[in-house]
C-alpha cells in the first residue's frame, strides 16, 4: 500500500512541478518579476533565480513523474516548497498584495492576500507529499525500481 501512496505522491507533486515550471518557461521576464515582487532576495540574484527556477521546477517534476532519483528530487521539491511557504507568509505578514507567481504571472495584484491561505495550504500539502517521498522513495512504476533493483531486493 505504501508503494501506491508513493506513486500518487510522485505523480501529483511531479505533475504540479511540470505544469508550474512549464507555464513560466515561455515568459522568463514574468518569472523574474514574480521573484522580485517578494522583496526577499538581493536584486543581484533575482534575475538568476527568476530565470533558473522554472527549469528547475520542470526537471524536478520530470524526475518525480519518472521515479528517477526520487529521494533527491523529493528533497529538492521539499526545500522549494518550504521556501515558497516562507515567501508567501512573509509577503502576507508585510502586507504585500502580489500574485504568488506559482503558475506564471507575478507582481502586484489587488486582493492577492485573500489567496495566501489557500496557496500556503496547497504548498504545505505538496510539501507533505514530497517529504513522504524523501522518507519512502521506493514506489510503484518507477525507473529507480528498474535501474536500482539490486539495491531493493533485500528490502521487505
Amino acid at each position: 500500500m505504501k508503494d501506491w501512496i508513493g506513486l500518487v505522491a510522485r505523480l501529483v507533486t511531479g505533475g504540479v512541478w511540470i505544469v508550474a515550471g512549464g507555464l513560466k518557461l515561455p515568459d522568463p521576464a514574468a518569472s523574474v518579476r514574480a521573484v522580485r515582487a517578494y522583496e526577499l532576495l538581493p536584486e543581484a540574484v533575482v534575475p538568476t533565480v527568476g530565470y533558473l527556477l522554472p527549469a528547475l521546477e520542470v526537471v524536478v517534476g520530470v524526475l518525480l513523474v519518472l521515479g528517477l532519483l526520487t529521494r533527491a528530487a523529493a528533497a529538492v521539491s521539499s526545500l522549494l516548497f518550504v521556501a515558497f511557504v516562507i515567501g508567501i507568509a512573509a509577503a502576507w505578514a508585510r502586507g504585500l498584495e502580489i500574485d504568488c507567481g506559482c503558475f506564471g504571472g507575478g507582481g502586484y495584484q489587488a486582493g492577492a492576500s485573500e489567496e495566501y491561505p489557500w496557496e500556503i495550504a496547497r504548498d504545505v500539502g505538496l510539501l507533505i507529499l514530497s517529504l513522504w517521498l524523501v522518507v519512502r522513495p521506493a514506489t510503484r512504476w518507477s525507473l529507480d525500481g528498474v535501474l536500482f533493483r539490486s539495491s531493493r531486493e533485500g528490502e521487505t
